[in-house]
């Protein structure tokens, strides 16, 4: 590839808050997990882990974060009644607040920052964001299923899905932190992640909440055929993200994450960055979808190359969002505003990733700050 990349503007390691990383081969890591339990349950496991000072995942966190509270009374009021065994409660680990997941977000972006040159200067941004992605997007909407409350991609089916080839990259990137913060769940880590690579690749602000519990089991593990088929059209893409529950709109700004990375041959089929940001997130994949593009000409999958240089792909569930009019006036509406696009991501991958996860009434989302707006790095 001739492409070059644009510098990342976060090209560099902390020196005050954490130490050098290294990075680890991935190891299964599980905390203890548990949904659906009835109040005295709750309670009961509430009391008992405080008297032993755990930092188990399944405690409720009561804490007061400049305005963002999220109270014991909170998080185990929800629980009252009868639950519906799909409704998955929130519960944040005893004693962690904003400040805790802060001090986790700013590891994962130190560690981002550490390592630009990752997948031909892609960085680790696009991987992350694509982990949180897959983590999330099994969710069906109809029974309130699957998504990243349980965590469940080290199990199969789900961990051998194709869709999911080449993730193993990034929980091996995260896998020392699960260790380092041992309190915080799975599906919280890889959607903090996915939040960290959008924010620190100059992205968004990303609302984002805790709680998601790890599922131990394996038993609550999602079919394969969930993810998207990038081989698809328009049709297929809409239904598939209405199966979530996303509309025309959302989905085109979903899709606006294939701005960062690359795809593999070995992992998906397909081959090549979507443009040459592919290390910066801005409304570029819209701009180069309304371009030119022809089917690439080689022995592997349809894919679209630009007929200007050649370096650049398409897929064909890209494709299909120019094609279709309930899709095209949304890549013309984000290509000419990338705040707008801002925006909308912002809004549509918070709900993504939160999909199934249920926060006590009246919780407000997370935002994170980047690290270049912290002072000391």
């Amino acid at each position: 590839m001739s492409a070059i990349a644009i510098r990342p503007t976060i090209g560099r390691i902390t020196k005050t808050h954490t130490a050098k990383f290294r990075y680890t081969r991935f190891t299964q890591f599980s905390l203890l997990g548990a949904s659906g339990l009835t109040a005295a349950l709750a309670t009961y496991f509430y009391n008992e882990r405080q008297q032993k000072n755990s930092n188990n995942n399944n405690n409720n966190n009561n804490n007061n974060n400049g305005g963002r509270n999220v109270t014991k009374a909170g998080f185990l009021g929800l629980l009252s009644g009868s639950a519906a065994a799909n409704v998955h409660q929130a519960q944040v680990p005893n004693g962690k607040g904003f400040k805790d997941y802060q001090q986790v977000y700013n590891d994962i972006a130190a560690k981002i920052a550490e390592y630009p040159e990752y997948d031909e200067n892609s960085g680790f941004n696009a991987v992350l964001l694509r982990l949180s992605w897959h983590s999330s997007g099994t969710y069906v909407k109809e029974s309130n299923s699957y998504g990243s409350y349980g965590g469940t991609m080290i199990y199969g089916p789900e961990e051998l899905d194709g869709a999911n080839n080449g993730l193993a990259n990034a929980r091996s990137f995260l896998q020392e932190f699960a260790v380092k913060y041992p309190w915080i769940s799975r599906g919280d880590l890889w959607t903090l992640a996915g939040v960290a690579g959008v924010q620190e690749a100059g992205g968004p602000k990303i609302p984002w909440g805790p709680g998601r519990v790890d599922d131990n089991s394996g038993k609550n593990v999602p079919p394969n055929g969930l993810l998207p088929d990038a081989s698809r059209d328009g049709k297929y893409v809409k239904d598939l993200f209405a199966r979530m529950g996303f509309n025309e709109q959302e989905t085109v700004a979903l899709l606006g994450a294939h701005v960062l990375g690359r795809c593999h041959p070995q992992h998906s089929g397909y081959k090549g960055p979507w443009g040459p940001s592919f290390n910066q997130f801005t409304n570029d994949f819209y701009v180069r979808l309304l371009g030119d593009w022809q089917v690439k000409k080689w022995d592997g999958p349809k894919q679209y190359e630009d007929k200007e240089t050649g370096e650049f792909m398409m897929l064909p569930t890209d494709i299909a969002l120019k094609e279709e009019p309930y899709f095209i006036k949304y890549v013309r509406q984000y290509a000419n505003d990338q705040d707008l696009f801002f925006k909308d991501f912002a809004d549509a991958y918070s709900r993504l990733i939160s999909l199934g996860v249920t926060y006590p009434k009246g919780f407000k989302l997370w935002e994170f700050q980047t690290l270049d707006e912290q002072e000391g790095y």
